[in-house]
């Protein structure tokens, strides 16, 4: 996948959501915030990231410290700063030897991985949107496929948390898109090597399947896997105490 170019098309996406609904509408999945913080999130999440790959930080950047990371009054001017905000962590990626390390979550790594976690936060927060307004998700198939595989890989390796599925305990979500084929599985375990995930294909304690928008959505607690068209075979409680234990 080319992140990059997902990244730009998806901002754009966003922005024309915010666009199109008025800033003071709820938003659901996110709390108690509207569309304006939302949007004040994503676009200042992205100037954050470019200044700490920019600025080759090995430790977390304060969002107050974040240069130009309040949005324009006028919304011609904030669509391009959102826009922006992306182009900006694109070229500091770009400018980074292939030797840069900077601080990510889950400890320091090459800049180009801010590339792909800031695409699928933009995409969360696009269906934030979406699902505020009333508007089709419309998260294609190999894209929901790979943020489902970036989010189970932060779940596995975040060490900050603990392991958000208990020992001799496996999940397996199976997406029904053809297109995706044996990337669209993805098994986790937790055995005697620890919390890990492959895209294998086996029995588990609890299995959902359904198309990958739908799996996405319910990992990230967007949907419940019902409202997500989802079946559920096994045990619905280990399910459950993954999503309740995975960091929001």
């Amino acid at each position: 996948m080319d992140f990059r170019a997902a990244l730009l098309e998806q901002t754009r996406a966003f922005g024309d959501l915010i666009r199109s609904g008025d800033p003071a509408t709820p938003v659901p999945t996110c709390g108690e915030w509207d569309l304006k913080q939302l949007f004040r999130h994503v676009g200042r999440g992205n100037r954050w990231a470019a200044q700490i790959i920019a600025q080759r930080l090995n430790e977390p950047l304060d969002p107050r410290e974040v240069r130009d990371g309040r949005p324009p009054d006028d919304i011609d001017s904030a669509i391009a700063w959102l826009q922006q905000g992306a182009e900006l962590i694109i070229d500091a990626v770009d400018r980074a030897s292939s030797e840069a390390r900077v601080w990510t979550f889950v400890g320091l790594r090459r800049p180009g991985w801010w590339l792909r976690r800031r695409l699928h936060e933009t995409v969360v927060h696009r269906a934030d949107a979406a699902l505020a307004l009333g508007a089709d998700v419309g998260i294609t198939a190999d894209l929901a496929a790979d943020g489902l595989s970036e989010w189970i890989e932060l779940a596995c390796v975040d060490k900050r948390h603990p392991p958000a599925l208990d020992p001799g305990l496996s999940i397996h979500l199976h997406a029904t898109d053809e297109s995706l084929g044996p990337t669209g599985e993805w098994t986790i375990v937790h055995d005697d090597d620890g919390l890990w995930w492959s895209h294998n294909h086996g029995k588990s304690t609890v299995a959902l399947r359904g198309p990958a928008e739908g799996l996405l959505l319910a990992a990230l607690r967007r949907r419940s896997a019902a409202d997500a068209g989802l079946e559920v075979f096994g045990d619905q409680a280990v399910w459950d105490s993954w999503l309740e234990r995975t960091p929001f």
